[in-house]
């Protein structure tokens, strides 16, 4: 739950229906419903899913390269805009509407303007190839890769249907026919304006590392929606050289440093402002509100809601906004998003909060298809929902755990807490002889975090730094 998110809530806004695990991927609206969206500005909900990123610096320089490669491409009109997003995840997407987005997670890991040019191509190939629109106009937004991730079992997720239909304009996966044409168009693409395309296979290389160093695919990252291959890296290579020998072999741009120097002071990893989890408790600066994250179970942090789930996929618990101004008017609501068959409500207080406790099983098509525990908490004028659901039957396993965290919910009010400091990406400039090691020892970074390092800065640790080399290390 991000800041914006907190503004939102005090003026009684609600960014997304109340759905059954549907919050998880996003606002379940019809589709007659949505207006039209031009591409110009950035679709509400990608904006909802992710944020948008306060740097005017940066945002301008998406700006600038995406509108100079928008106009020499095939199909000039179809690009629309540019939007860099607040979050941590590594990744970049062209929506059907014609827009580009790139996270601020993804511009960390660029070493160059070379590589930020090729992947904006390859994104603006997307757009000139209608690989969007050949797929479908409006897409759903990767229910899996997006947000729940390995996060649920599959038996969990199948509770957000039919409400995880996502109306709106997100990640599409694309083939690798697909891939392989935006490829051959981001080459050309970004030959064309100046820069070295082969540092796009590069990156890919950089990309690979990281999915590998986190294990698996928990986060949405470029390669889950944009698929790899064995010989995607020799092949781009070999597309750069035959782009750069039609160009007449003329001297193309990298710009390492420069590029570097645009990340200084860069928000790196997750924002604590927009709430962390730390021991076991998830806290919200903002919102002022902390409660307890059960023992192993996995958390995502998105604009819209925090979410939770039990480690095999068996149980989930989402905070998220609440509509109404009342906690019967909320309650009301909350049960028939949840289609809950007879629930039952009871009056308590969560640590001077007053809520309503709401038990009932979800019915579909197929009969039972979950057990609830919910909470409605209010704050104010504000309305939190805490959703529980597990599987049919299962109430008396997991429900003392979602009761827990409901007690757990209490006004966040420790100064260290509130004022936790996020990681930003410092620059530092290299001396004769260093090694990209012995630098980061050099500046105090411990060895555990060396490998990490090389991977944000494209290099391995034995890499030998040039004298007045810029590279990234990350620090309060």
């Amino acid at each position: 739950m991000k800041t914006f998110l907190s503004r939102s809530l005090r003026t009684g806004a609600l960014l997304g229906l109340l759905l059954p695990l549907g919050s998880l991927v996003g606002p379940a609206t019809p589709a007659s419903a949505v207006a039209p969206v031009q591409g110009a500005q950035p679709d509400p909900q990608v904006v909802a899913q992710f944020g948008v990123l306060d740097n005017a610096a940066l945002q301008q320089f998406m700006d600038q390269k995406g509108s100079a490669m928008g106009r020499i491409s095939d199909r000039p009109n179809d690009v629309k805009g540019f939007t860099v997003l607040d979050s941590p995840i590594i990744n970049a997407f062209a929506t059907p509407d014609g827009h580009v987005y790139f996270t601020r997670g993804i511009l960390a890991y660029f070493n160059d303007e070379a590589q930020f040019s090729g992947v904006l191509g390859h994104e603006i190939g997307h757009i000139t190839a209608r690989h969007g629109q050949k797929q479908q106009t409006r897409s759903t937004i990767a229910n899996g890769a997006i947000l729940l991730g390995s996060l649920l079992s599959k038996r969990v997720a199948s509770l957000a249907q039919p409400a995880s239909q996502v109306v709106g304009l997100g990640l599409l996966k694309y083939g690798r026919d697909d891939e392989s044409e935006s490829d051959q168009l981001g080459v050309k693409y970004s030959t064309k304006i100046g820069y070295d395309a082969s540092r796009m296979a590069d990156f890919f290389q950089t990309l690979q590392r990281t999915e590998q160093a986190s294990g698996a695919a928990s986060v949405p990252t470029f390669l889950s929606s944009h698929p790899n291959s064995a010989n995607r890296y020799s092949t781009v290579k070999k597309l750069a050289a035959n782009a750069k020998q039609s160009a007449g072999n003329r001297a193309l741009a990298v710009n390492h440093n420069g590029y570097l120097q645009r990340l200084d002071g860069l928000v790196y990893g997750d924002d604590p402002r927009q709430g962390y989890v730390q021991s076991n408790y998830f806290y919200h600066p903002d919102l002022k509100i902390q409660f307890p994250v059960p023992t192993g179970w996995k958390s995502q942090n998105t604009p819209q809601q925090f979410q939770m789930a039990e480690p095999s996929g068996k149980a989930v618990q989402i905070l998220t906004a609440a509509p109404g101004s009342s906690l019967d008017e909320a309650a009301q609501a909350l049960a028939k998003q949840l289609s809950l068959q007879s629930p039952q409500a009871s009056r308590t207080t969560l640590n001077g909060f007053p809520a309503l406790a709401i038990q009932g099983n979800q019915v579909g098509e197929q009969g039972v298809t979950a057990a609830t525990l919910s909470y409605i908490i209010q704050d104010g004028q504000t309305m939190y929902a805490l959703i529980g659901m597990c599987g049919p039957q299962t109430l008396g396993t997991y429900g003392p755990t979602f009761q827990r965290v409901a007690q757990g919910f209490k006004r966040l009010t420790d100064a260290a807490k509130i004022n936790k400091a996020p990681e930003r990406i410092r620059l530092r400039t290299a001396k004769a002889g260093q090694t990209l090691a012995s630098a980061l020892a050099a500046n105090g970074i411990p060895s555990k975090r060396y490998e990490e390092l090389a991977i944000l800065n494209g290099m391995q640790t034995s890499t030998k730094l040039t004298a007045g080399q810029l590279y990234k290390v990350v620090g309060k």
